[in-house]
């Protein structure tokens, strides 16, 4: 074929009417052997050319180079090997088509390769042109074998420079003009896992990879028709003609297009490198251990597989599912799974993600109590939630969990200020959020508004006004109550509220504090929004949040809390009025020598046929008035391995008087204690009452060291990474307007084995009387509010309060 042949040829294919695909860059590289094999035609015996690269793959884009190797076996003389490359590389020249060219002797090749690593890249593809066949094949053959004797050497150099390049060109699918071949998660990354999988080492994650490839393939390709250039950046002012060329609606649709194939191959490359870091740790090990010793044949180490939650363990630096996991009978499995990945900082393992997606059923709607907890849990971790997220994400699993996501899913935003794609900055929200759970007394709904509040940018109109629908319904779905929905629609309608007003309007004007204070409706609403849209502000990108808004918005707050107290109306606590069950167990404590105790599993934690979901349980106490009480059950509780979703202390007379429920009168008897506790077995079952009972007896006289025994457990055993590394530190603080008969000392803090017992240890020895505890667990956070009395039975003077406070929060962080 003729070269002007061949132009025309080639002009005809790319201006014709087919759209960019697999198909024409198939039939261009077609047409393209064809025409250089017509060039080589006539070679000496000893050559061959060879395509590499992507040409060698057989996937030519309209500007692409071609890649290609004259292979020879030395006999030629030098002046015969140079005119051989001229017949092949001045008409490729003459033609304006890029080339990128070699003449090279197997050896050569071999030290080329050695020496380079993008030229042992691209031979991995090579693919026979012209010539002998014989060369050809024998490249092939050396350059596979050697790539793979090499792979523990190579693949952590490969890796490292995925990561320079990533660095310098960022993540394509938060870019509003990405590089589609540079960028994280673009077609390097995916020649990049191409030659993983050629090592035989390790392999990629093959669902949607081949058509995340294809995709940004198409993309690039109409992107050089469109400009006439060769590139692979996908700039503002193109997108429209690409988006045209493609036969897609608009631009939006477009990137959307492109950062869910990029979303993908990312998602691949985490999972492949954390496999390939495994596999060459391993061997790096086994070798070491073969020269200690002498070269004698070992069996690997065993891995060991530590509990993390009910059915998931930690493994091999994952979290996997536990041989006994049956999750094709536990609806919440994948949720407690991502939870306690999230919580110990690893990875949920692919295969876990795999097998739940397949196997577990659906949640019922609406969701129950344990779901609804572990979802909270993973939110409330903080950064790890990210890559345990999109591992759900990849398998589906949040599309089944939450509807709308699809919605947002990969939905770009084109704002400036904006760092992240809607779903992305969703997530970024819920971390930001995690590290402000301290501030607030409700962290779930802290932390699901955090997830929920954009939620609306996936339907046409004003976000915040569908999103605030969309949130209600979300929360009905999820399980949680009637009044916290609408909290939850607040926050979503309102979420721009506080940082719009603070910058836009007069502070010092009344009719801006009362509509802000009529919009939030009440103060634990307005305490929500002020973190939200905090962890809102530090999520969309830097130049979102300055001390100077956070001050206006502060001020904001401050104005309008200080309306909606004063409106408030005045609080009358109603007497407590303790259940039948509850007060057998008062007069069994009043008669006994010891504690009377009733332990019940939960019917609102039963799943399908009534089967019990992480051993929910109710569990009552009552013991006449001693000190150390509440740190001797709060730590028999957590030798037992349970932990407490809520607790409640009321101190109240044996045989209740009229007027007597706050714990006065009753005449000469002495009060007694009434301790109500919801718990989870944190692994298994639930304890055997009577055992629980002998160990809180053991614990009150003494003979138990429950502080000693949590601490040789907390020493023996810490999980991948210690529950509370990385959580905002503990905040515990004196309400300022919690009572008028007792201080209210209200702590928040990361949830932990023995955390109770820490705090109520130190309240023991602070010689406090606690007249009443409220204590709840909302996802990872303890949210807990002692009423406490000195001597005198009178609230705690401030300076004593103030000791208090610094004495737990050193409990808490030591």
């Amino acid at each position: 074929m003729a070269p002007r042949d061949y132009a025309t040829a080639r002009r005809r294919l790319l201006r014709g009417g087919a759209r960019s695909g697999p198909a024409r860059r198939a039939e261009l590289s077609r047409l393209t052997d064809h025409w250089l094999a017509g060039l080589f035609g006539g070679a000496p015996p000893g050559t061959a050319l060879v395509a590499t690269g992507g040409y060698g793959r057989g996937e030519l884009s309209p500007r692409s180079d071609l890649d290609l190797l004259l292979l020879h076996d030395g006999s030629l003389a030098p002046d015969e090997l140079a005119g051989l490359a001229d017949r092949v590389w001045y008409p490729v020249w003459d033609l304006g088509v890029a080339l990128d060219h070699s003449v090279r002797s197997p050896a050569e090749v071999r030290r080329a390769a050695d020496d380079d690593l993008r030229v042992q890249l691209g031979l991995l593809d090579a693919r026979h042109l012209a010539g002998d066949p014989a060369l050809t094949t024998a490249l092939r053959s050396d350059v596979l074998a050697r790539w793979r004797a090499q792979a523990t050497r190579r693949l952590p150099e490969l890796h490292e420079l995925c990561r320079e390049r990533a660095a310098r060109h960022g993540e394509l699918r938060f870019l509003l003009e990405p590089d589609l071949k540079e960028a994280r998660g673009g077609l390097r990354d995916a020649t990049a896992l191409r030659a993983v999988a050629a090592s035989w080492l390790a392999d990629a994650p093959r669902e949607g990879l081949e058509q995340a490839r294809r995709s940004l393939l198409d993309v690039r390709d109409a992107l050089q028709l469109a400009t006439g250039r060769a590139g692979d950046r996908l700039s503002l002012h193109d997108q429209d003609q690409v988006a045209a060329d493609l036969g897609l609606a608009d631009a939006d649709e477009l990137l959307r297009r492109v950062y869910e194939a990029a979303r993908t191959l990312a998602y691949a490359g985490d999972v492949t490198w954390r496999e390939v870091g495994r596999v060459v740790r391993a061997r790096s090990g086994r070798q070491r251990l073969r020269g200690l010793l002498g070269g004698t044949r070992t069996g690997g180490a065993r891995q060991e597989r530590t509990p993390l939650a009910d059915g998931v363990v930690a493994h091999d630096g994952e979290a996997a599912l536990a041989r006994t996991a049956r999750p094709e009978r536990d609806a919440v499995l994948p949720l407690r799974a991502a939870a306690a990945a999230a919580q110990a900082g690893v990875p949920l393992a692919p295969s876990a993600v795999r097998r739940l997606a397949r196997a577990a059923p659906p949640l019922p709607v609406p969701w129950p109590a344990a779901a609804r907890q572990e979802f909270v849990r993973l939110l409330g971790a903080g950064r790890a939630t990210v890559p345990v997220w999109e591992a759900l994400e990849d398998a589906g699993l949040v599309g089944a969990l939450l509807p709308d996501w699809e919605r947002v899913l990969c939905r770009p935003q084109r704002n400036a200020v904006h760092t992240w794609t809607v779903d992305r900055h969703l997530i970024e929200t819920a971390v930001r959020a995690a590290a402000l759970t301290r501030r607030v007394h409700r962290p779930d709904l802290l932390l699901v508004g955090a997830l929920l509040h954009d939620i609306g940018k996936g339907w046409p109109g004003d976000h915040s006004v569908v999103g605030a629908a969309a949130a209600r319904d979300t929360a009905a779905r999820m399980g949680f109550g009637a009044a916290d929905a609408d909290v939850l629609g607040t926050l979503v309608r309102h979420h721009l509220l506080l940082v719009d007003t603070a910058t836009r309007r007069d502070l010092d004007d009344p009719a801006t504090v009362a509509a802000v204070a009529e919009a939030v409706g009440g103060p634990g609403t307005l305490e929500l929004l002020h973190a939200l849209t905090e962890a809102d502000a530090l999520a969309t990108g830097p130049a979102a949040w300055s001390a100077w808004r956070a001050g206006l918005v502060a001020d904001l707050v401050k104005r309008t809390a200080a309306v909606l107290r004063g409106g408030d109306p005045e609080e009358r606590a109603a007497a407590y009025a303790p259940t039948p069950e509850a007060d057998r167990l008062v007069r069994d404590a009043r008669h006994a020598d010891g504690p009377a105790l009733v332990l019940r599993a939960e019917d609102d934690d039963a799943g399908e046929a009534g089967e019990p979901e992480a051993a929910g349980a109710e569990l009552l106490v009552a013991l006449g008035e001693r000190p150390g009480v509440l740190p001797a059950v709060a730590g028999v509780l957590a030798l037992h391995r349970l932990t407490v979703r809520a607790a409640e202390l009321r101190r109240l007379p044996a045989h209740p008087e009229p007027g007597a429920a706050d714990g006065t009168g009753g005449g000469d008897e002495p009060p007694v204690l009434l301790l109500s506790w919801r718990i989870a077995a944190e692994y298994g079952a639930l304890p055997d009452p009577a055992r629980l009972r002998a160990d809180l007896v053991r614990a009150l006289d003494g003979t138990l060291d429950v502080a000693a025994r949590l601490a040789e457990r907390e020493q023996a055993y810490r999980g991948p990474r210690d529950r509370t590394s990385g959580a905002p530190p503990a905040r515990v603080t004196v309400a300022p307007t919690g009572s008028r008969l007792a201080t209210v000392i209200e702590v928040r803090a990361q949830d932990a084995p023995g955390l109770l017992f820490r705090v109520a240890r130190t309240l023991e020895h602070a010689h406090v009387t606690v007249r009443s505890a409220h204590v709840s667990t909302l996802g990872a956070n303890a949210v807990d509010a002692f009423y406490v009395t000195g001597p005198e039975s009178a609230p705690l003077p401030p300076a004593e309060a103030s000791e208090l406070v610094r004495e737990l929060e050193r409990a808490l962080t030591g």
